[in-house]
């Protein structure tokens, strides 16, 4: 460790910006990573609380009511959907270019793109130009969210080789709990920028866009990585193979090769599209599930609730992967799911509120832990070098069952509805093929095995495949 500290301070200091120059200086606090990665996922949470400027965005002429040229509802819906849309693109293609500059670099690109994005989107309501918003806030912001969510988690990895489900938890979490900030926030803002000729929302924007820049560029300044070769004091990596754990690496390209690479992308799919659904329709949900005793008020409450088990699961399941395993936190992720999922139905026709809310509060904390928990899993199997990239690849899992989880739920349920089914019981036959997605991913997680050593790195930093061993 001398010796690379006395050749780093002989050598011509690096660019600030380079993957060199973050480089930790001995002595450094492993515990200041965490505040940085959380200034950065605190920030791109804001986009699960971005419905809250829907409903104002439809009333940007009119003011009080909406008028004939102002925006329908079902344009402004692409707005959300292209900004996760481009959350998994750039995340998939950003996550080798992370690994090359380093995540400083990656960071401060992410809070240019999220927090310029915004400032597109102010351009696009006093333009009243709904292409702005989608480029501004749908491809500018989304990209900013991809290289934002996966730069800090890569890194808090490298720092946390002991407790990776932990780390990752911290991260993850704020990303979940970024909308609880964010909304009441935004509603403040618009509050107070509303006048008899505006909505707020522009303003709202620009304040929020500044902001979110110069949150995720602290976070940029202050992140570090570990020198070669650091390791936590008194910590010996594993030695045994009973828990998946590689101490080898596996190149981003070399991983795409692997069978456990698909197999962990069907895991999480098949995790998210069981609760991503049913986030989406919580409130009606309730409401028709107990008819005449759920309030609009209360199904918000429920709602709300719904989130903090979301986000809270990140933290809680994601450490308690690190006593019980990756692969073994999966599997009670899809026994105890599948499980709960046959259950609601029956609470719901008994009349049973509490248990219902109840099971539905832990299938939304393991929907949460599942997105923590997996960068965990993928540096268990293919080792710390290349993580980033390779999770950034397997968001693309998040994208696709951002898609099959609402239509499931969505359409089943009108389709069971147009054929006489009362509402009460329309949500049964969705639950059920949710449980059965869930037996999937338990047969898929079961089929995952140790990364085979010809896909290892060698010395030389290519795989032994490449070089023929």
């Amino acid at each position: 460790m001398s010796s690379f500290a006395d050749s780093k301070r002989d050598a011509p200091a690096a660019p600030f910006f380079s993957k060199e120059a973050t480089i930790a200086p001995p002595g450094f606090s492993r515990w200041m990573v965490p505040p940085a990665a959380l200034a950065v996922h605190l920030c791109i949470g804001q986009a699960y609380a971005f419905s809250v400027f829907n409903a104002p965005l439809t009333k940007v002429i009119g003011i009080t009511n909406s008028a004939p040229t102002d925006w329908a509802l079902t344009s402004l819906g692409w707005i959300f959907s292209l900004a996760i849309v481009f959350l998994g693109l750039s995340a998939a293609f950003g996550g080798k270019w992370l690994e090359r500059v380093g995540p400083r670099r990656t960071m401060f690109t992410a809070a240019c793109c999220f927090g310029g994005g915004f400032l597109v989107s102010a351009l696009g309501v006093w333009l009243h130009e709904i292409w702005l918003l989608y480029l501004g806030y749908g491809v500018i912001g989304g990209i900013g969210l991809g290289l934002g969510y996966v730069s800090p988690v890569s890194t808090l990895i490298r720092w946390f080789p002991d407790r990776r489900g932990m780390a990752t938890g911290m991260a993850i979490m704020g990303f979940g709990g970024g909308a609880m900030i964010a909304a009441p926030l935004s509603v403040l803002l618009m509050k107070h920028f509303a006048s008899d000729t505006s909505v707020g929302v522009a303003q709202t924007f620009v304040v929020l866009g500044v902001a979110y820049f110069i949150s995720m560029t602290i976070g940029a300044l202050a992140i570090r990585v570990p020198a070669p070769g650091w390791k936590p004091a008194g910590w010996t990596p594993p030695a045994t193979t009973a828990k998946l754990v590689s101490r080898n690496d596996v190149h981003i390209d070399q991983a795409l090769k692997t069978p456990q690479f698909y197999l962990i992308w069907l895991v999480l799919f098949l995790n998210v599209t069981a609760g991503i659904g049913i986030l989406g329709q919580a409130s009606v949900m309730i409401q028709e599930s107990f008819k005449d005793t759920v309030t609009a008020g209360a199904a918000a409450g429920f709602v709300g609730l719904l989130s903090l088990f979301n986000m809270g699961g990140r933290f809680v399941w994601a450490s308690a992967s690190d006593w019980v395993g990756r692969k073994n936190t999966y599997f009670i992720f899809f026994v105890l799911g599948a499980a709960l999922y046959y259950a609601v139905p029956q609470f719901a026709q008994s009349g049973n509120i509490v248990f219902f809310v109840l099971a539905y509060c832990l299938i939304l904390s393991m929907y949460g832990g599942g997105f923590s928990t997996v960068p965990a899993y993928l540096a268990d199997m293919f080792g710390t070098a290349f993580v980033g990239g390779i999770h950034g690849r397997l968001l693309t899992a998040w994208a696709a069952a951002g898609v099959a989880g609402p239509v499931l739920v969505n359409y089943l349920r009108a389709y069971q509805v147009a054929n006489g089914v009362a509402k009460a019981d329309a949500y049964t036959m969705t639950v059920h093929i949710m449980a059965v997605l869930l037996v999937i991913g338990f047969i898929c997680n079961l089929l995952i095995k140790r990364v085979h050593e010809k896909h290892h790195m060698s010395e030389s930093g290519d795989s032994q495949l490449a070089v023929g061993k």
